[in-house]
């Protein structure tokens, strides 16, 4: 049996140093290798590999989104890679779920090799693993955003959800939150929102924008490759950042 495996690592490092222990290894070959979540979910989805090395410390998307993105059916065994994260580690022994512990040695790689071998060699083709799936259920990351904001004024402090804010518009070190036909001034800069709001939920488009995702209507082009954000109220939004980007956030949000 030929296993596929793919590495996802944002440490050049740590993927090079899978890929030399792999070629020691018959039996497996590597069809791809990235740096990132969200190509590790378009490179499981376009190539459907058989065995997943997985970081789960990653900038933006890490790799329990990639797992709640992909799903248990679509996922390929995986063996996670971590540098020490308690959360972590509890959640995938009681999953009974490998992991190797950066920076882990080649015998430790070897053994949780091994133990996916004969994983895949006992299971069904793509046969869905209930281990991850119950990890997906269970396991959410321990960093909290934003999910509603108090409004303060002189008589009273007004309370609204992150949810029902359309979009965000920059004004110096204050931003105007666009909640239906209501605006509402908070004193935070742009780059404090970016910070704070779920990446799941909330994109920044150009320096002075911040759109919920669930908001946009479409995407349309205009001159020069630039294109224009059309929201559900009809607003139109100029963007300066990645259509790529946006596209994969719209994908997994």
């Amino acid at each position: 049996m030929n296993i596929r495996s793919l590495i996802v690592d944002d440490e050049p490092l740590a993927r090079k140093r899978i890929v030399s222990f792999l070629n020691n290894m018959p039996g497996i070959s590597i069809i791809g290798e990235c740096g990132g979540g969200r190509d590790a979910i378009r490179l499981i989805r376009e190539m459907s590999p058989d065995l997943l090395f997985l970081d789960i410390q990653m900038p933006e998307v890490g790799g329990f989104d990639v797992l709640q993105a992909v799903g248990p059916e679509k996922m390929p065994a995986v063996i996670f890679t971590t540098a020490y994260d308690q959360h972590a580690l509890k959640a995938f022994e009681v999953h009974a779920l490998d992991y190797l512990l950066k920076p882990f040695s080649r015998q430790r790689f070897t053994g949780a090799v091994e133990r996916a071998r004969k994983q895949l060699e006992n299971s069904t083709p793509r046969e869905p693993d209930s281990r991850i799936a119950a990890l997906i259920e269970n396991l959410r990351p321990e960093q909290r955003y934003l999910s509603r904001f108090a409004i303060r004024s002189s008589q009273r402090v007004l309370f609204v959800k992150a949810t029902d804010v359309e979009w965000i518009e920059s004004a110096g070190n204050y931003a105007l939150l666009h909640v239906g036909a209501q605006t509402h001034i908070i004193r935070e800069t742009m780059q404090a929102l970016e910070r704070k709001l779920s990446p799941k939920s909330f994109r920044r488009v150009s320096r002075s924008a911040i759109v919920n995702l669930s908001r946009i209507k479409e995407i349309q082009p205009l001159a020069r490759g630039e294109y224009s954000i059309v929201l559900e109220s009809g607003k139109h939004l100029a963007m300066s950042r990645s259509l790529r980007d946006l596209e994969r956030a719209l994908e997994i949000s």
